[in-house]
């Protein structure tokens, strides 16, 4: 092991599709996920032959921004102006990559980043119809209404995504009762019908 490596030790990641790299252990412990993996298993990650596997959500490519925003994080004496500048700054990514990246924080356990991504999506999402939100997030419409209305249920435990699952939860009810409301009238409205034309057979 050279000086330069026992100076700054590495650990080795390895993504769901097999790729593997090298990257400074004090980078990859700024995720929970990684540092108890190393806790536990302290062999693991030493070697590329033995490397941490990461959960399946966490690409490579993905891996990638992940580690660009802990190594900044990493630096001391940022201020907060400085730090809140670059978090605005990194989520301004598209839609579909940035609900990626919520959900590898997540399964990293990288708290401060699921944060600020789930914020994210809340600001993307607000004011938004059901049909806006599935464009933007380029999903199929190929959905009821009111399976449109469950979109962001499992996405996030964000405050504000909460209170829009509740609101999409209240409008799917709402339209479930217009429905079963509809058909009753319908239903009575072919009865009133049939006993006309009884009546009219009778006479």
């Amino acid at each position: 092991m050279s000086k330069t490596e026992m100076m700054n030790p590495c650990v080795w990641l390895q993504t769901y599709d097999g790729s593997i790299q090298q990257v400074e252990q004090e980078i990859a412990m700024f995720c929970p996920f990684i540092c108890q993996e190393l806790i536990l298993l302290p062999q693991q990650g030493s070697s590329k032959t033995s490397p941490i596997c990461l959960p399946q959500q966490v690409t490579p490519a993905i891996l990638t921004l992940i580690l660009d925003y802990c190594r900044f994080h990493h630096v001391k004496g940022r201020s907060n102006k400085e730090r809140k500048s670059y978090d605005e700054k990194f989520v301004r990514i598209d839609a579909p990559r940035l609900c990626e990246l919520t959900s590898a924080a997540k399964y990293l356990q990288l708290n401060p980043l699921y944060d600020l991504t789930c914020h994210a999506i809340t600001r993307i999402i607000e004011g938004k119809s059901s049909e806006e939100i599935r464009d933007i997030f380029h999903l199929p419409d190929d959905l009821m209404e009111e399976e449109k209305l469950e979109l962001m249920l499992n996405l996030t435990c964000d405050p504000s995504i909460r209170l829009l699952n509740s609101l999409y939860a209240k409008k799917r009810e709402q339209l479930i009762e217009l429905k079963r409301v509809t058909k009753n009238v319908e239903v009575e409205d072919e009865d009133v019908v049939d006993g006309r034309s009884e009546e009219n057979m009778q006479e």
